[in-house]
């Protein structure tokens, strides 16, 4: 007790937190809680599965707050919900998001406040170096948008991962306050959770944790689509190993057959098949060459090379939305504009204001771009032009 009053210290609170005079669980102790729950096999993937997917996310964060973002390879451990008030003892924000497509099931990421409003602040324009710790509407909204940006990245990156569609809702963010019960709704109802911890790095503002819960059969879910795509690129591959026999197979087959039987020229007639080849009028096959371009004409290439440097505008559509003009002169900075297309979802490509492809946002150094990854077919293109 220290000598001011009643009140506790500052070593003597982290003593209570953390748990000290012998209640503090070893890491022995926390793994054997773990391997009771997921084998080791199904940690690792869970940690593959995660480091996979929010890597993608920390350029798309980066991107975001025009600082440099660097989230760690997660630790996987298991958290009972009835220590999750010893775990947030202090108000955190909390991020829930859906799956809806691919996988079917809720998990929910928990930051701490201060970290929060750094990102909240960046999102709005500021330096990130004093903002205020009281989040409203407004900062839960940019701290959301941040999220959902970082998920729609990383449900991306699941749906190459999975080989599969992976689609998620906009992420729901509240103030998550345990001893109040204020949040606490969004903490899906299940004793036991997996908790996937990365090490949050933005600039030198921020460095600490951001964890994800998900409920076990949720994260088991997760484990067993990442070893059936293993199995099938496995068995795809199985086949073509045995397409072509050893040469001890070959060898043993022609044991098993026995002697192959030969013909001699008195059975074709007494000709023997030289003799027989020259009765015939054998000439070379002539294939056209699909690999070269069309000859064209002198006239035809000139005409071509005209075309050449026309410019075209080329765009991308990262998504529309309808709004009355009351709505459009409500709009102000750090207002938020929804658009009619889900986080993940391919982006339009349009030349000339005319969609000819899909694509995905990528990040190259500093600069957005577009890989594509589909382009419509010439009647589809048509189709568009009319």
């Amino acid at each position: 007790m220290s000598n001011n009053g009643d009140m506790l210290s500052q070593e003597e609170i982290d003593a209570l937190l953390n748990g000290a005079g012998g209640n503090e669980t070893t890491e022995d102790e926390q793994n054997v809680e773990l391997n009771d729950i997921l084998s080791d096999i199904e940690v690792d993937a869970i940690g593959e599965i995660g480091n996979i997917s929010f890597g993608s996310s920390a350029t798309a964060l980066s991107s975001l707050l025009n600082q440099k973002v660097e989230i760690t390879t997660p630790t996987v451990s298991t958290i009972d919900s009835s220590t999750l008030s010893e775990t947030f003892p202090t108000p955190h924000v909390a991020v829930k998001v859906d799956y809806t497509d691919g996988f079917i099931g809720t998990n929910l990421f928990v930051i701490k406040n201060k970290d929060a409003a750094i990102i909240a602040d960046l999102m709005l324009g500021g330096d990130g170096l004093s903002p205020s710790l009281e989040l409203g509407e407004i900062q839960l909204s940019a701290v959301q948008e941040a999220m959902n940006q970082m998920m729609g990245s990383a449900a991306t990156s699941m749906s190459s991962v999975f080989e599969k569609r992976v689609d998620i809702t906009p992420p729901d963010t509240t103030i998550l306050d345990v001893e109040s019960g204020e949040g606490v709704d969004y903490i899906p109802n299940e004793d036991t959770f997996v908790r996937v911890s990365f090490q949050l790095k933005v600039g030198e503002l921020i460095d600490s944790k951001i964890m994800q819960l998900l409920p076990v059969n949720f994260a088991k879910e997760f484990v067993d689509g990442l070893l059936n795509v293993d199995e099938h690129e496995q068995s795809t591959k199985e086949p073509e190993a045995q397409e072509q026999p050893s040469e001890v197979e070959q060898q043993n087959n022609a044991q098993t057959e026995g002697p192959t039987q030969t013909t001699n020229p008195q059975q074709l007639g007494g000709k023997s098949f030289q003799q027989q080849a020259d009765d015939y009028s054998v000439e070379k096959a002539e294939f056209e060459d699909f690999g070269k371009p069309p000859k064209l004409e002198a006239e035809e290439k000139r005409n071509l090379n005209l075309l050449m440097d026309i410019p075209l505008n080329v765009s991308v559509e990262l998504g529309r939305s309808s709004k009355s003009i009351r709505e459009i002169l409500e709009l102000s900075t750090g207002s938020i504009v929804e658009l009619d297309k889900l986080a993940g979802e391919p982006v339009d490509i349009l030349v000339n204001n005319k969609l000819i492809a899909k694509g995905e946002v990528v990040v190259i150094d500093e600069n957005f771009g577009v890989r594509v990854s589909d382009i419509l077919s010439q009647s589809e293109r048509i189709q568009k032009l009319r």
